[in-house]
């Protein structure tokens, strides 16, 4: 199953693409900037939709709780909650947790990239530098 849910993060509006099967969910958060419009969305998923679901489909999968329809006494619903607020192991949705997930994976991604481009300029200026220094010495 998938779902779009579009909501305003101050300053600009996001979209959350879900993909939901086999009891995983995996997802992936775009910038749609001013509120968009009925059509205008559609416009844009029409152009960008086969790109974020390739997006989504390649972030890591997030094990999704099946929901059971079964009322909870109040009293003891409230004690189950106290009890999730002080465990706080884990906060948010399955979906808020494939995105940070996916933000991890980019970041780590960025980062080697970051490291490999630095690398390649520090070897490219001591070759500029040793060639410099090469020909000084031509020139005495």
């Amino acid at each position: 199953m998938v779902s779009l849910s579009v909501y305003f993060e101050n300053p600009f509006w996001v979209g959350v693409l879900e993909i939901v099967e086999g009891g995983e969910l995996r997802a992936t958060r775009f910038v749609l900037g001013s509120e968009p419009t009925d059509p205008e969305l559609y416009a844009f998923l029409m152009r960008h939709g086969v790109a974020l679901l390739e997006r989504a489909e390649a972030a890591p999968a997030v094990p999704v709780e099946e929901r059971g329809d079964r009322r909870v006494n109040p009293k003891r619903a409230a004690k189950l909650a106290a009890r999730a607020v002080a465990r706080v192991t884990r906060r948010g949705t399955a979906a808020q947790e494939a995105l940070r997930l996916e933000m991890e994976n980019a970041k780590g991604a960025a980062r080697v990239n970051r490291r490999e481009r630095e690398r390649a300029l520090a070897e490219h200026r001591r070759e500029v530098a040793r060639r410099k220094r090469i020909e000084r010495r031509r020139d005495h």
